[in-house]
């Protein structure tokens, strides 16, 4: 081996000759494969992959003179294999039997190899090189991680693989496979924290409750309560209570006004103190800072319990700042007032619901679009038996209502409803999108732009990854009319060239000039920047994400049908898109070309006016899908921590040398990469590109922070956003970014996140991902949506992936116990919480290690429920009870260990 001749496989050519494949064939043995230990093995297996590699080039490359090992078949070949593969296995190497099945495409036949002992290490390491292999092969890698996890009983990685590969038949049949009722409840908090619904009553996972008669019924709404995350807001409130944080903040005590250089004069700006901006900014920061709390300074103050004249006059005077308040602001103010109840109240349906019903009525339409709004989020990423979201929300969108108030009424079935496929959804706002209806009551009429984008994301987010095809076509339908206009345009023109042409006769157009851009192409970039086509395009491009080559055939039909110029931005949407956290290298590459183009008429960067009427032909000279293609590059990369760096790099020298389009994408991007981890580079980063010259990426960098930091508390990012306010105390718009930033900061006083990553950092959550896109896309233009006048509203949107980076530990049972369905329903149906000490430390990757390592390093031991950071991970701290997932996270069920004085009396009985 260490002498052998390069690329001449000689060890491979003695081993064919020296054991012929009939030989070990006869007698069934090994042939003696690891008689020469180990490294004759790995050196052995690394000789059949370079030979597999020779034969798979095109063409073939000879090899003389011919060897043993070249004219071997490839049956002999796979039988070495077949004996090299349980050998690692067997002496734990089931990273090279991985790698060796790889290099000889025969991923799939693993699973036969893998047993409840080696299940474990060979399972971690699967899922950790799908990152790495190329379409399909990563797939193919996935796909026997769960064939492997499945066959050895271990559902809850079962469960996470699937939800990972966005198999919806792999996640209903995980779940029917599952006959433990402990473990179906622990599938069901997975389900939900991923946002994935399982309808039990109708749906194919209704099968698991068919046999059990009457008895099932109390374990089918246990287990259907906490899928639809009934109980979320009473934990969630248990744990601000455990950690002491009950008490409400005000937009002022995050503010901090008296620690910024000259007081409060930047609390104002150069504006009166009520400013209708500045109220509006302290609006959303008591939102987010008090967000699923149920009462704060602002909106809702606790109530008088007193009863009687004066404990109704308590209320009274308690309830005033809440009306007062609303009609400080103007006009669309008062929609997000309204609608800040609705993040007040997040998740408790019951509770909420009654406090919004009287703006409902009120005589103003822009508190009536506010209170849609709030409904909507009171039930994010909540599901309720009576459905009240639907029955409140579906009459506003008749055309007969203010546009307002059905854009809001749309925003807020997406937000209630995202990742439900709810049929009644689609049925509603479909044809409002493609214009198919009823023409005797105008629903068949064509809808304003902008009707069109709410209703198409409101689809693109309760259809989220699932490629439907009714969606699909209506958002195509109002692409394609929005390109036939563009197209009439342009014949027209070319009609008035041909006619003008004519009446010129013979050499008289000598003196014509033909111009740079005509009106029907300046049409075309001007549709191509408008931010309501971006969000139309988004919805078409949610119903692909994380979907991978699903997308093919609906990309050919829109390069087919639209007009260039839109075409170029449609498919960059849906191309970021379906690979979103795959890491894939090929889309990467393309998209890094994208950013790096420079348009040949790009406008002068000395001498240019920023006059109004300049800043548009600025914005139209380059190509509306150069930023969109920034943040893809981090929608792309987001779940592979190298992949992450190396993106980072690439945006420094994208900041130095791309063009503005490009420039003032890069701190939104940089913030989808770390979403709620305020890492320090990251963070000086951002610091330093809020300082720029240019607005745009200032104001993004600002906004970002508050991405970046959001739910985390950080004091060294707070520090900066105080800094901030005093920096840009006279410019209105950057100081109400930097408002919006501190109250992402403080979001849920430090115990919420936005974070899409869960299970180990494993999964993403496609409907908190969405949110997450909804908010950044509008940012790529952030004054004509988050700083303009009526469209900061999506900012809202947010609470789809609001949820609690805790750990709380749940009672369930004991282990080794066998329930009957009664005992399992009473067990599902209990939601008591158990403190039990953890560890919470740094995760360490323990992927292909020997032995049992340790999984956390730099650990502090506390009680739950926790707090976990994104990049945390935490383990029991007590052999008393056992987990049933092996991922702590969220809502966790254990199990009480009996112990040695139970089992002693269980002997002797």
């Amino acid at each position: 081996m260490a002498f052998g001749t390069k690329d001449k496989n000689e060890c491979l050519s003695y081993r064919l000759e020296g054991s012929p494949i009939s030989q070990t064939a006869a007698d069934g043995s090994d042939g003696g494969i690891g008689d020469w230990g180990h490294e004759y093995v790995k050196h052995l297996a690394g000789e059949i992959g370079a030979e597999f590699n020779r034969r798979q080039m095109e063409p073939v490359e000879p090899v003389d003179p011919p060897t043993r090992s070249s004219s071997a078949t490839d049956d002999e070949l796979m039988h070495l294999v077949r004996l090299i593969v349980p050998f690692h296995i067997l002496h734990n190497a089931e990273p090279d039997a991985v790698d060796l099945l790889i290099e000889v495409d025969q991923l799939a036949t693993l699973p036969g190899y893998i047993d409840s002992k080696n299940c474990e290490r060979t399972g971690l390491y699967l899922l950790s090189i799908a990152s790495y292999l190329s379409e399909p092969d990563d797939d193919v890698a996935l796909a026997a991680a769960y064939t492997i996890y499945r066959k050895c009983g271990k559902h809850q990685d079962a469960m996470r693989v699937a939800l990972k590969r966005n198999a919806g038949d792999d996640v209903v049949s995980t779940f029917v496979d599952t006959k433990d009722a402990v473990e179906r409840k622990q599938l069901c908090y997975l389900l939900a924290r991923h946002g994935y619904w399982l309808d039990f009553e109708d749906g194919p996972a209704a099968v698991c409750f068919e046999d059990g008669g009457d008895s099932a019924e109390p374990l089918r709404e246990a287990l259907q309560g906490a899928i639809s995350n009934a109980r979320l807001s009473e934990n969630y409130l248990s744990l601000a209570r455990d950690l002491d944080v009950m008490e409400p903040k005000a937009a002022e005590d995050v503010y901090k006004s008296h620690l910024v250089e000259g007081g409060g004069r930047s609390a104002s700006g150069s504006a009166a103190a009520d400013s209708a901006q500045q109220n509006l900014a302290a609006t959303y920061v008591n939102a987010f800072v008090n967000a699923g709390f149920g009462q704060d300074k602002l909106m809702l103050p606790a109530s008088s319990s007193g009863g009687g004249e004066n404990g109704e006059a308590e209320a009274a005077d308690a309830a005033a700042p809440q009306v007062q308040w609303i009609y400080k602001n103007k006009e669309h103010g008062k929609t997000s007032a309204a609608g800040s109840i609705g993040m007040l109240l997040m998740w408790d349906v019951e509770g909420g619901l009654p406090q919004i019903d009287k703006y409902l009525y009120s005589t103003e339409s822009h508190v009536i679009a506010g209170a849609l709004l709030a409904v909507g989020m009171i039930n994010a990423n909540v599901r309720n038996e009576c459905d009240p979201a639907y029955a409140l929300l579906y009459d506003s969108v008749d055309r007969s209502k203010d546009l307002h108030v059905r854009t809001a009424a749309m925003l807020g079935l997406g937000i209630a409803y995202a990742g439900c496929r709810k049929e009644e959804v689609s049925s509603l706002l479909a044809p409002i999108i493609s214009g198919e209806g009823d023409a005797d009551d105008g629903t068949g009429a064509e809808e304003p732009l902008e009707v069109q984008a709410y209703a198409a994301l409101a689809l693109g987010m309760v259809f989220v990854s699932t490629c439907d095809e009714e969606c699909t076509q209506a958002i195509i339908s109002a692409l394609m009319a929005k390109s036939a206009t563009i197209v009439e345009a342009a014949a027209a023109e070319e009609d008035t060239a041909m006619a003008a042409e004519g009446a010129n006769g013979d050499g008289n157009n000598s003196n014509t000039a033909t111009p740079a851009t005509t009106p029907s192409e300046t049409k075309a970039k001007e549709l191509a920047h408008d931010p309501m086509l971006h969000l139309l395009s988004l919805g078409l491009g949610l119903l692909f994400l994380n979907c991978g080559s699903k997308y093919d055939a609906t990309m050919e039909i829109l390069k087919t049908m639209l007009h260039p110029t839109l075409a170029s931005y449609v498919t960059t949407v849906l191309e970021v898109c379906a690979y979103a956290g795959s890491g894939n290298v090929l889309m990467i590459q393309k998209l890094l070309t994208l950013c790096g183009e420079h348009p040949e008429e790009a406008p002068a960067a000395e001498g240019r006016d920023n006059d109004d009427e300049d800043r548009p032909k600025d914005k139209l000279a380059f190509p509306a899908h150069q930023p969109l293609a920034v943040l893809g590059l981090s929608l792309v990369g987001m779940s592979e921590d190298i992949g992450s760096e190396m993106l980072l790099r690439s945006f420094e020298h994208l900041l130095q040398y791309g063009e503005p389009c490009v420039r003032k994408a890069i701190p939104l991007a940089v913030a989808l990469l770390c979403v709620s981890q305020p890492k320090v580079g990251i963070v000086d980063m951002l610091s330093r590109l809020s300082h720029d010259t240019d607005p745009e990426v200032a104001q993004n960098a600002i906004f970002a922070l508050g991405i970046a930091s959001a739910g985390t508390n950080n004091a060294r990012v707070a520090n900066i956003l105080r800094q901030l306010s005093g920096y840009y105390y006279k410019d209105p718009s950057a100081l109400f970014m930097v408002r919006i930033a501190q109250g992402l900061a403080h979001m849920g006083k430090g115990l919420l996140t936005l974070s899409p990553h869960h299970s180990d950092r494993l999964l993403i959550s496609n409907v908190a991902l969405s949110g997450l896109l909804v908010v950044l896309f509008a940012g790529l233009d952030m004054s004509s949506t988050l700083l303009s006048r009526k469209h900061h509203v999506l900012l809202y949107v947010l609470s789809t992936a609001m949820n609690p980076r805790m750990l709380m530990t749940l009672d369930g049972g004991e282990a080794g116990k066998e329930l009957s369905a009664e005992e399992a329903a009473e067990v599902c149906a209990l939601n008591k919480p158990l403190p039990i000490s953890a560890r919470v430390g740094e995760a360490v990757d323990v992927v292909a290690q020997a032995g049992k390592p340790k999984t956390v390093t730099g650990f502090q031991t506390h009680v739950t429920p926790v707090l976990l950071n994104t990049l945390d991970r935490a383990e029991l701290g007590t052999d008393e009870y056992e987990p049933v997932t092996g991922v702590l996270e969220g809502f966790v069920l254990v199990k009480k260990v009996k112990g040695d004085d139970d089992l002693a009396a269980k002997k002797k009985e």
